[in-house]
């Protein structure tokens, strides 16, 4: 089975929150896992946030930097580049779905880019992003 997560997911395998206790038991199963080149601009965010926040030290974001790019380097992570229709595919979706259930242009393009790499599974803890995935015909979880 090929999963393809969206950034509240691997964001929870990284950075301590209320859902990184089921993140972690869901990758324990060594599942394949798409990233694309979208997920590590995308983590870089969430840790540089955390340490402007105050939430992280410098030196903690650090390792926790490492920690990823060892993941990625290492096959843990299924990297792949982002394909090439993601974003006509992305654009089809908003006409079609966000002014009925609202939507971000990050959730079109990662439930565009699952769509495009043909994923079976679409992890996510962001609501708003799990309804436009229904809507767009993946499997949620």
């Amino acid at each position: 089975m090929n999963i393809y997560v969206d950034s509240s997911f691997l964001v929870a395998v990284y950075l301590s929150d209320t859902h990184s206790p089921g993140a972690l038991r869901r990758i324990a199963q060594r599942p394949q896992i798409w990233l694309t080149p979208f997920h590590k601009v995308e983590m870089m965010h969430a840790i540089a946030q955390n340490v402007y926040r105050g939430d992280l030290t410098q030196g903690t974001a650090e390792k926790i930097r490492k920690g990823f790019v060892g993941d990625c380097e290492s096959g843990v992570w299924s990297l792949t580049e982002m394909p090439a229709g993601v974003f006509e595919s992305a654009a089809a979706l908003a006409l079609r779905h966000v002014s009925r259930i609202g939507g971000r242009t990050l959730d079109t393009l990662h439930v565009a880019s699952a769509i495009e790499l043909k994923a079976q599974h679409f992890w996510t803890f962001d609501e708003r992003q799990a309804k436009l995935a229904k809507a767009a015909g993946l499997k949620v979880s």
